[in-house]
C-alpha cells in the first residue's frame, strides 16, 4: 500500500466507513441472529475455500442473507471473513478493511432493493415466478454497487483514466452473479423450507464443483502464462541485444489498443500478441540475430522465418485466440510488400496491424547491434511516414496520440541507453532486423 497515492487510502477510508454505517441500525432491528451467526460462519468457511483456489468471491451465501435477513445484518455477513483472512502485502489492515467494506455494501444494497420489492415476503416455494423479479433486481444491484466501487478504485489508484474506469466491469460482475443470485434464491426458499438450513447446504455442492473447475481452468491459464514467460526469457537469452523488446512491445500494443476503446479482454490478448511476437526467433540462428552489418539475402530469407516458426510454437496454447494470428503476420504492410506471405490491407488481422505498429516504434527506440536508438518524435516522424504503407494510419494515429498524451515511459528498457544517436536504417523495416 506505500505505493499507492494518498486519495485511494482517502477513498478506501470512505467506502468502509459508508459500510460501517449500513450496520448502525442492526441493534434495533429485529433479526434472526441464529440465521446471521450461521450464514456468517458458512460465507466464511466457503470464502477461505475460494480463495485458497483463486476463485474470487463467493457471492451465493451472501445473496441468500440478502434475501432472508433485513439489510443491516445482511451487510454483516461477509465482514468476519474479510477480517480474518490471510492478505499477502502489506499494510494488511486497509486491505482487510476494503475486502469487508466492498462486499458489506453491496449485499446491503441487494438487500435494500429486495426488501423494496416485497421479495422477503415472496422467498416461498410457492411464489416462484413474482419472486424472480425482486430477485434479479437484486442480484443487478450488488453488480451496480461492485462496479461503481471497483471502478471509483482504479480511478483513485491511477490505474486507468478517469473516464475508462469502469468500462467492461459491469459486463464482467453480472454473469458470475445472476447465477450466484439463483444459487442464493434456490438457498433462501429451501432454508424456509420444512426441511430447514441444513438443506440449503446442498445448493452448494454444485456451486462448489463449479467453482473447481473454474479454478481448475485458472491454474491452467497460469500454468500458460508460465510458458509464455520462459518462452520469452529465452528470446532475451538467444539475443541480448534485444533483451526488454518483447515486453515493450506488448506494452506499446497495449496502449494502441485502449486508445482504441477496445475491451480489457482483447487488450490483455493484444498485450501476449506483442510479448510473444518474437519466439520463433528461438528457430533462427543466433549469429544471424548478433550479427552486426547488413544480411545476405539468404540470411535474409531464414530470419523471414520466424513468424511462422513462432505461430507453430503457440497453436497448441487455446487461450491466446488471436494472438496466434498477430505473431504470424505482424510483419507484413498494407501495400502487400511484407511477409510471410505477403497479405495486403485488410487482409492483414487487426491485431498483426497493431503488433506490427508497436514492434517498429520499438525497434526504432532501442539500440540494437545494427542500429543506434532513435528520439521517439523521430521514430513517430517516421511512424507517420510510413502509415498507409507499411502500416496501418489508423494504429499509427492511437500510438502517436497515447505517447504524445503520456510520454513513453517502458517498464522494461534494453541494456543500452533508450535514446541515442539517431540511425541510419529506415524505420519502416527495410534495413531493420526486426
Amino acid at each position: 500500500m506505500d505505493v499507492v497515492p494518498a486519495r485511494a487510502h482517502g477513498y478506501a477510508a470512505a467506502v468502509a466507513l459508508l459500510a460501517a454505517l449500513t450496520l448502525v441500525p442492526l441493534p434495533a432491528t429485529p433479526t434472526p441472529w441464529s440465521a446471521l451467526a450461521l450464514l456468517t460462519v458458512l460465507h466464511t468457511a466457503c470464502e477461505h475455500v475460494v480463495r485458497r483456489r483463486s476463485c474470487g468471491t463467493f457471492y451465493p451465501v451472501l445473496l441468500a442473507g440478502a434475501f432472508l435477513l433485513p439489510p443491516s445484518a445482511a451487510a454483516l455477513v461477509p465482514v468476519p471473513a474479510a477480517l480474518f483472512s490471510p492478505v499477502e502485502h502489506r499494510p494488511a489492515l486497509p486491505r482487510r478493511l476494503w475486502r469487508a467494506a466492498q462486499p458489506a455494501l453491496a449485499v446491503w444494497g441487494a438487500a435494500r432493493v429486495h426488501e423494496a420489492l416485497g421479495g422477503k415476503d415472496a422467498v416461498t416455494g410457492s411464489d416462484f415466478p413474482h419472486v424472480l423479479l425482486p430477485v434479479g433486481a437484486a442480484a443487478l444491484a450488488c453488480c451496480l454497487v461492485l462496479t461503481a466501487l471497483d471502478g471509483g478504485l482504479r480511478a483513485a489508484t491511477g490505474l486507468v483514466p478517469l473516464r475508462r474506469a469502469w468500462r467492461g466491469l459491469l459486463a464482467r460482475s453480472l454473469a458470475p452473479v445472476a447465477v450466484h443470485g439463483l444459487a442464493g434464491l434456490m438457498m433462501a426458499v429451501l432454508w424456509r423450507s420444512p426441511y430447514g438450513p441444513p438443506s440449503a447446504l446442498l445448493v452448494l455442492l454444485p456451486m462448489c464443483v463449479s467453482g473447481w473447475v473454474f479454478a481448475q481452468y485458472h491454474r491452467e491459464r497460469a500454468a500458460h502464462q508460465a510458458t509464455i514467460r520462459a518462452l520469452v526469457q529465452a528470446v532475451d537469452i538467444k539475443d541480448g541485444y534485444t533483451r526488454g523488446h518483447s515486453e515493450r512491445v506488448g506494452q506499446a500494443s497495449v496502449l494502441i489498443a485502449r486508445e482504441l476503446g477496445m475491451d480489457d479482454e482483447r487488450v490483455e490478448v493484444l498485450r501476449f500478441a506483442g510479448i510473444l511476437h518474437d519466439v520463433g526467433k528461438l528457430g533462427v540462428p543466433t549469429r544471424l540475430l548478433r550479427k552486426d552489418g547488413p544480411l545476405t539475402p539468404e540470411e535474409r530469407r531464414i530470419i523471414e522465418l520466424h513468424p511462422e516458426y513462432g505461430h507453430e510454437m503457440v497453436r497448441g496454447i487455446s487461450f491466446l485466440g488471436e494472438a496466434r494470428a498477430a505473431i504470424l503476420h505482424h510483419h507484413e504492410r498494407l501495400d502487400g510488400s511484407g511477409y510471410p506471405y505477403g497479405l495486403a490491407g485488410s487482409q492483414i488481422p487487426e491485431c498483426a496491424r497493431i503488433v506490427a505498429v508497436a514492434d517498429a516504434f520499438d525497434a526504432m527506440t532501442s539500440t540494437r547491434s545494427y542500429s543506434r536508438a532513435r528520439p521517439v518524435a523521430a521514430a513517430v516522424a517516421e511512424l507517420e511516414r510510413c502509415a498507409g504503407a507499411h502500416f496501418d494510419p489508423r494504429m499509427v494515429t492511437a500510438l502517436v496520440r497515447a505517447v504524445r498524451r503520456s510520454g513513453w515511459h517502458p517498464a522494461v528498457t534494453a541494456d543500452e541507453p533508450a535514446y541515442g544517436t539517431p540511425s541510419s536504417e529506415p524505420a519502416s523495416g527495410t534495413g531493420a532486423r526486426r
